[in-house]
């Protein structure tokens, strides 16, 4: 077995026996942490009975195909079992279509893409967010819901998308489900920019926002398919620029558009961003998922070979669509029958949820209180940008430090994925504090540079505790890292767009002070949580093993 590269400079063989224990542990736990896609599923005694009964098959429809299985079939299974090793297809060493051991700069553009994908794709969703009130004038609409509703919609289609989106791409593989995705995204974009009604430019950013989520729930799936757990922090922190930033990004960018252009070019200069990365794509990305890579190896054999019996070591046994119905579920089973995966779920989703009530009021606020006019009123989420970057470099420089660390404490080698969980409680105590400065400080007109500094704090936390989570959402769940992206994501898009909704009118109720208060309490009551998970969750995780899914 090819084992997988490291960084220059790593001692291979130290790397590699750290790698070996770590799966020995995994698979005692029962957990996939540290087994990257390369490695496959750990078969369970069904899988291995489901093999034994498809080669007994497969040999007595050669002898007679008019039989069907007798009951010595699975004492047949068995024999031939043992002697299938030679029709096993796996990785040699130092296999160059390994995606562990492709060379650095295949790796940097992979990455490249998946992450700028994943930029351009959150940044549909806010874009728009200036420009609504001129949009609801030129359809002649004066409801607040709606107003709300025309820019959430977008991440509503984000709870729909993965569920579809994350098992495809563990049948047929990451690429063309980002190129179909990626096409859909600049249809239904184009489709919005040429919208003839209100109802209309809602369905469109629906089905937008569907296609769109393929970036956000296949991308750490992609990064895991390459990069081994010890490096994955800052190559994640690649990933996360787009969730993080963008939203911030999109409405700076949408005030200046709108008011220059009219609201529809909002979405004519995401069609084209879109449409020339959908080449860009086309053109350079490389399949990344190993269970696909060597399903391909296989098929080439087995024409070179004439020797049907040929199979990958990854190859499960199932059908596609066995596979399907099998994968199509596996989120919503994840979300059932794991609690860490529903903890971390809800945990992001109150904090997303959040994010896009700001993105909602924070235009309105700052124009009916401090008399910020269209143009310029986007540059107020600048505050939230500079707090989104301070965290993402303070995540980048002390995650995979911390993480290492922690692994010299636990008696290492090995990895566990609640490691990454460290810079959670500064997050947890950040969020609260800015909500009741943002609050009061709006509320009584202090100078506008006060609020927009308590937005970078809410920036600051809101990405530790994304990055965290999302970090160890892929260390936990590794080949299934996309189904656990996607359970993530459903979860905490259905917040992002449900509570926007109610913010407008929260404000209107509550005032600016109380309502962020309200905000910042909840989030205050929700502090001890991170102290709870660090302890705890290695006991959960170990307590409700993922398996058979």
């Amino acid at each position: 077995m090819a084992s997988a590269t490291e960084d220059e400079g790593d001692p291979a063989p130290t790397n590699t026996l750290q790698r070996q224990r770590s799966i020995r542990q995994a698979v005692e736990e029962g957990h996939d942490a540290d087994i990257p896609s390369d490695l496959g599923f750990i078969p369970t005694e069904e899988d291995r009975e489901r093999r034994r009964r498809s080669i007994a098959a497969s040999h007595r429809s050669k002898e007679d195909p008019e039989k069907g299985l007798g009951p010595d079939d699975k004492s047949r299974g068995t024999e031939e079992e043992e002697t299938d090793d030679a029709n096993i297809v796996w990785w040699t060493d130092d296999d160059p279509e390994n995606p562990y051991n492709w060379p650095f700069w295949t790796k940097v553009i992979n990455c490249a893409l998946v992450s700028l994908l994943t930029f351009v794709s959150p940044l549909a969703s806010s874009i728009l967010a200036p420009g609504v009130g001129q949009l609801m004038e030129g359809f002649q609409s004066d409801n607040n819901e709606l107003s709300s509703f025309v820019v959430s919609v977008y991440v509503l289609g984000y709870a729909t998308g993965p569920l579809l989106i994350a098992p495809l791409s563990e049948i047929y593989g990451r690429i063309p489900v980002y190129h179909i995705c990626n096409l859909g995204l600049v249809v239904f974009t184009t489709a919005c920019a040429l919208a003839p009604s209100l109802t209309a430019l809602i369905v469109f950013r629906f089905l937008s926002g569907t296609f769109a989520s393929c970036p956000m729930t296949n991308s750490g799936g992609t990064i895991a398919d390459m990069i081994p757990q010890e490096q994955r922090g800052k190559w994640m922190s690649m990933y996360t620029v787009g969730p993080l930033f963008a939203p911030i990004i999109g409405p700076i960018a949408g005030g200046f558009l709108a008011d220059a252009k009219g609201w529809r070019w909002t979405f004519w200069i995401i069609v084209i961003v879109a449409g020339v990365l959908a080449v860009a794509m086309l053109l350079l990305a490389r399949e990344s998922y190993a269970p696909v890579i060597l399903q391909r190896r296989v098929m080439r054999l087995r024409k070179e070979t004439g020797n049907d019996m040929l199979r990958s070591k990854l190859d499960a046994g199932l059908s596609k669509f066995d596979y399907f119905k099998r994968s199509i579920v596996r989120p919503l089973r994840m979300l059932a029958k794991s609690p860490i995966c529903i903890i971390y779920a809800l945990y992001v989703s109150i904090i997303y949820g959040y994010l896009y009530l700001l993105f909602t009021s924070i235009s309105e606020v700052f124009m009916n209180n401090y008399f910020f006019d269209d143009s310029v009123v986007g540059l107020v989420f600048l505050g939230l940008g500079v707090g989104s970057l301070a965290g993402l470099v303070y995540f980048t420089m002390t995650n995979d430090r911390i993480v290492r660390a922690k692994s010299i404490e636990n008696g290492g080698p090995g990895y566990k994925p609640e490691d990454r969980l460290a810079p959670l409680p500064i997050g947890a105590i950040l969020l609260p504090t800015g909500f009741f400065i943002y609050g009061w400080t709006a509320q009584y007109r202090v100078h506008w540079i006060v609020p927009i500094m308590s937005h970078a704090l809410i920036g600051f936390g809101n990405v530790l505790i994304f990055m965290a989570i999302i970090t160890t959402l892929v260390d936990t769940f590794t080949l299934y890292a996309a189904s656990a992206l996607a359970a993530n994501t459903v979860v905490r898009s259905i917040f992002g767009a449900v509570l926007p909704l109610c913010g407008l009118e929260m404000y209107n109720d509550l005032g600016i002070g109380w309502g962020n208060s309200l905000l910042g309490f909840i989030a205050l009551a929700m502090v001890p949580a991170p102290w709870l998970i660090m302890r705890y969750g290695e006991t959960l995780r170990k307590k409700y093993p993922i398996k058979n899914l």
